[in-house]
């Protein structure tokens, strides 16, 4: 542990931090509340929402354009040269921790080689499928073009940071040669005990259409391509031929909703299809409690930290298969992986009639969601801090 005496300027550098259904923006926001809380000067330099600068208490905001036509919602800073930027060189950071690829790291780049701070860096996204949901045509393109990227990105910082094993492999895979650390990012576990009563969980079920026989699979988070939900809804279709109490809640926004909102039509269960859109992050513990299981076909994720907030609210959960849940779902005691069809469709059907399996299953959730707790993270980027300096 970082010793008591030993208090540290730190520089986190992100290109997201006003996203609110974002893992990089939960894990910045954790990160900077626990290394706060043990004293240490801590600034977040990120890229404003609109075309001016300026600084909200500890936050640097840069001024920025839209890109989106390349990425919905992604913003280009307009210059690496503001007098905010001037005023954290002057600063002088000892470390900064860099947490995207892309746009602020040119930020961290500039700081550290004028001040000599080095950079740890935490690898929080696998692009191989934002690229070919967005950008190139084939995966093995995707594949190459990531690779390539972060090799270039990435050589001279002086640790990394990878969320899971699946990351770390990736990018060992990648040939980057700085240390890897696996540290696994936490979560306020505080906000995910609270617990609605059971006539407030009936009222705002009842608020969505939610009846109390029905019984609910739930995804909550940004609503993109890469999340695969198309797969999702195509399978709670077929779910619904044997579950007529079956309904579907899609907590979240993002570009793929309408695509999602027309398929849901087109395959006729529109109207058991929910989307709450975006919720106010202080009430996510609330939406999570409204469901019966988790879902989540997606392969993109790195950590899933709602994966996390889902077992901590005491869910089940259902997910394709894929390597960053090692740690959090364990096979046949807080839910199932799942690599098709078959496999859902038997998962989902025992999870809804079997009332025991599921009661253990969400206290088995919670449990595994403890060793996440926000606190223990904050330790471990410390104790790296300390290793680098």
């Amino acid at each position: 542990m970082a010793s008591q005496e030993t208090k540290l300027k730190i520089l986190i550098t992100t290109d997201l931090f006003t996203t609110e259904t974002n893992g990089v923006v939960t894990s910045v926001k954790n990160l900077f509340d626990q290394l706060t809380a043990k004293g240490h000067d801590v600034r977040i330099l990120t890229i404003s929402d609109s075309f001016h600068s300026h600084k909200e208490g500890a936050v640097y905001y840069v001024r920025s354009v839209p890109l989106k036509a390349v990425y919905p919602d992604l913003r280009m800073p307009t210059t690496y040269r503001s007098r905010l930027i001037q005023e954290i060189i002057d600063w002088k950071p000892d470390v900064v921790h860099s947490q995207c690829e892309f746009f602020s790291f040119q930020f961290a780049a500039r700081i550290s080689r004028i001040t000599g701070a080095p950079i740890v860096h935490t690898y929080h996204t696998l692009y191989e499928q934002y690229l070919t949901s967005y950008v190139v045509p084939s995966k093995r393109l995707g594949e190459f073009v990531a690779k390539m990227f972060s090799r270039n990105r990435l050589r001279n910082v002086k640790t990394l940071v990878a969320p899971t094993l699946k990351v770390e492999n990736a990018l060992q895979g990648y040939g980057l040669h700085a240390p890897i650390s696996v540290v696994p990012s936490g979560i306020s576990l505080e906000q995910h005990h609270q617990r609605l009563s059971p006539e407030q969980r009936r009222q705002m079920r009842q608020s969505l259409g939610i009846g109390e026989d029905d019984r609910v699979m739930l995804n909550l988070g940004r609503l993109g391509g890469e999340k695969n939900l198309g797969e999702l809804m195509e399978l709670f279709a077929q779910a619904r031929q044997h579950n007529d109490k079956l309904k579907f809640l899609i907590v979240g926004d993002g570009p793929a909703r309408e695509d999602l909102q027309r398929q849901a039509q087109r395959l006729g269960v529109a109207e058991y299809v929910i989307f709450t859109g975006m919720v106010d992050p202080s009430q996510v513990q609330n939406y999570y409690q409204l469901g019966d299981i988790f879902v989540s076909a997606s392969t993109s994720e790195t950590q899933g930290l709602t994966y996390i907030e889902a077992a901590a609210n005491g869910l089940p959960l259902l997910c394709r298969q894929d390597d960053c849940l090692a740690d959090v779902l364990q096979e046949g005691q807080n839910g199932y992986e799942y690599t098709s069809a078959e496999e859902f469709l038997q998962a989902i059907d025992m999870a809804m009639h079997d009332t025991q399996w599921r009661e253990a299953a969400a206290r088995r959730s919670q449990e595994i969601a403890a060793a996440f707790d926000k606190k223990a993270f904050g330790e471990a980027i410390e104790n790296i801090y300390e290793s680098v300096l």
